[in-house]
């Protein structure tokens, strides 16, 4: 029993550092996608 309760908390701490990363890597990666956005924008604009 030790040992399933062992693996469980092993692996939950896991789970929860990976969707930590990955929520925090989503917002980044939103704000990145609105920056090349806004740069192909202002690309465009000054090359009509």
């Amino acid at each position: 029993m030790e040992d399933i309760t062992e693996k469980m908390i092993q692996h939950g701490f896991s789970i929860a550092v990976a969707s930590y990363l990955l929520l925090r890597t989503d917002k980044r990666m939103e704000e990145l996608k609105d920056a090349v956005l806004q740069l192909a924008s202002v690309i465009k604009e000054h090359t009509v």
